[in-house]
């Protein structure tokens, strides 16, 4: 007797991903709009055009649509992956630069930026917002930022500590830029801008971390 296939119906997998896609979009804007802890799944549901049979099913609780929010945007914050192999200060300059650029292209989106503000506007009634931000997309960017930094390290183009490396190069590549956008008291970077300030950024922080032969060389004048 021969088994019966069972077939999945045609559209069935589209469909779920396009309710999955409404529901995401629905509670992002709901969380940016009204707050997270006043935001029910019910409003979400009901913005999504879904049921909340649907809703609990692709999603466990509010919580996990944060979750899944954050997250597709940390996505865009790792490390290139079309970076230079790191075989000289110039290629370094290089992944410096295509890093810089995209990091400041992603961060300043204004989707990330809402995430941001409304992890400032949670931070009393709903403090778990930030935790997720912090541990979801804050750690990736300096998670990717760090190996980075570990590379040039190891290839011995730099000297300097891993973590303090990563931090200066943060702060060299942004200056008070962030505090703007998130008190939309500044325009975001333009793509000219977002070069130019990859470029600039880079520049000091070679400037700042020679090669370990030339720090000591310099250490012992």
């Amino acid at each position: 007797m021969a088994v019966k296939k069972t077939v999945k119906p045609v559209g069935v997998e589209g469909e779920e991903t396009s309710v999955r896609g409404r529901i995401l979009a629905a509670a992002f804007s709901a969380f940016t709009e009204r707050g997270f802890a006043e935001t029910s799944t019910l409003e979400i549901a009901t913005r999504a055009r879904a049921s909340k049979r649907e809703l609990y099913a692709l999603f466990g609780s509010k919580q996990d649509m944060l979750v899944a929010c954050i997250s597709e945007r940390a996505r865009r914050l790792t490390m290139p992956a079309d970076l230079p192999a790191l075989a000289d200060r110039d290629t370094l300059r290089q992944a410096l630069i295509a890093f810089g650029a995209q990091l400041l292209r992603e961060t300043s989106d204004p989707a990330v930026v809402a995430v941001f503000r409304l992890a400032i506007a949670e931070a009393i009634r709903a403090p778990e917002v930030a935790r997720m931000l912090e541990e979801i997309g804050i750690e990736t960017s300096r998670s990717a930022l760090r190996e980075l930094m570990r590379r040039a390290r190891a290839a011995k183009l730099v000297d300097g500590e891993v973590a303090e490396m990563s931090d200066q190069f943060a702060g060299l590549l942004w200056g008070n830029r962030m505090l703007g956008l998130l008190l939309a008291t500044a325009e975001r970077p333009t793509p000219r801008e977002i070069t130019r300030r990859a470029e600039a950024a880079s520049e000091a922080f070679l400037r700042a971390y020679p090669m370990p032969d030339q720090s000591l060389g310099s250490s012992s004048r």
